[in-house]
């Protein structure tokens, strides 16, 4: 068997010619159908995660995901840049009415907590459904408490989702804000004071010219939402959220903790503010959705369900030592169906997890990524079908369909 099939996939996006090369990692995978009714995939390589190399790149169909152009560098290090520095990463789509947007991380020279994560947010557009781009712009992300006191050091953050469109017809992108070294020194990204804000375009899906963009950062307050670490008094942490729409209008954030649960607030008015995160549960009154230091991304599919990625664990399955053993409890992936429900503190509930995909715990001959599939995930629904694009092993670039079939399994029912 081919390595890259361990998973079952339908689809094959990309597959690194051989291990340990520049494309060795292959992460934050995230795919979009255009205006123009091609699919947009577009993912960070490079030699490893956090590489002085690494870099965002994109590649179209036009068969719906059947075959794939040869990758294309959108941004990352030039040969002029100083070692380590104009790392591009953690890239996302907006897809307006005629524009398809690409925004991302980009290493300006300043390393504050890791060179990968801290950068300004840049974006490029594109108006022929991808094939080229516009030179770039960069947009303002507003500074909190836990950010670095002198303003010319940007922020460290990520967006590891592409966003969604509001009740009111923005557009809201979940981001992680890390504390800045002058705030939290020397702590590794899992455990590093942490908090969830949002950027808000807000004229994105309206406005052509780019200088006229309108980006937001919020709350207005001086920190975002977290949840206290339980390894270090007195520190918060809560990261890599994703945001939804109720039909009631009310929005509801995810996010990932130290905790071994997934964590969740809400929002009543378009994301200006939330209300305190707390454990999300299979239904109001539950039992809590097991989750380790992963992506839990949640999407609302197009008849009206919610499907949500997990790891089924705390952090203590298959021999885990703890939610950031990665090695160990990023392994199987599973999917669950929600449906809404009338409570207004828990206005969700889940179907039972099933088996989405697993690695058998299988490392990749030569590779250090370990065993761990479907962190950094997206899903596409177009053209009648649903295709969850998905890492293996942060090396191969795969894609599964999910009908209502196969999804019957964990959805809760009507």
């Amino acid at each position: 068997m081919e390595e890259w099939l361990r998973t079952n996939p339908d689809l094959l996006v990309y597959i690194p010619e051989k291990p340990g090369g520049p494309d060795h990692t292959n992460q934050h995978f995230n795919v979009a159908a255009t205006p123009g009714g091609a699919s947009l995939a577009t993912w960070t390589t490079g030699t490893r995660e956090s590489a002085p190399d690494q870099r965002v790149v994109l590649s179209r169909s036009t068969d719906r995901g059947k075959n794939w152009s040869a990758p294309e560098v959108l941004d990352g290090p030039k040969p002029d840049d100083p070692p380590g520095t104009g790392l591009a990463s953690w890239q996302f789509l907006i897809v307006g009415p005629q524009r398809l947007w690409c925004f991302y991380n980009k290493n300006i020279g300043i390393d504050d907590a890791r060179t990968a994560d801290t950068g300004v947010l840049r974006g490029r557009y594109s108006d022929d459904d991808g094939i080229t781009w516009s030179k770039t712009f960069d947009y303002p992300i507003a500074a909190n408490a836990i950010s670095h006191p002198d303003p010319k050091i940007p922020p460290t953050w990520i967006v590891y989702q592409n966003p969604s469109i509001t009740p009111e017809g923005h557009v809201l992108a979940g981001f992680t804000r890390w504390a800045s070294n002058a705030v939290d020194p020397g702590i590794g990204m899992f455990e590093r004071a942490s908090e969830i804000c949002f950027l808000r375009f807000e004229n994105i899906l309206t406005e052509m010219d780019p200088e006229k963009l309108i980006v937001t950062t919020w709350p207005k307050s001086p920190r975002g939402l977290s949840v206290p670490n339980p390894f270090r008094t007195g520190i918060n942490t809560a990261q890599e959220p994703t945001v939804q729409a109720f039909s009631d209008g009310r929005l509801i954030v995810l996010m990932r903790t130290l905790r071994g649960r997934i964590c969740y607030a809400l929002s009543g008015d378009d994301g200006r503010t939330w209300d305190e995160p707390r454990p999300l549960r299979y239904a109001p009154g539950g039992k809590p959705l097991l989750h380790p230091m992963a992506p839990c991304p949640l999407y609302k599919l197009k008849d009206g369900r919610y499907l949500l990625v997990f790891y089924n664990n705390d952090g203590s399955g298959h021999g885990g030592r703890g939610p950031t053993d990665s090695i160990n409890v990023r392994n199987p992936a599973y999917i669950t169906i929600g449906r809404e429900v009338a409570d207004r503190d828990h206005p969700i509930r889940f179907g039972p997890p099933k088996l989405f995909a697993s690695t058998d715990w299988t490392p990749i001959s030569g590779t250090d990524t370990g065993t761990q599939v479907a962190t950094y995930c997206s899903l596409v629904e177009d053209g009648g079908e649903r295709i969850l694009f998905y890492p293996d092993r942060k090396h191969f670039l795969l894609g599964r369909y999910l009908t209502d079939e196969w999804l019957a399994d964990c959805d809760p029912g009507g």
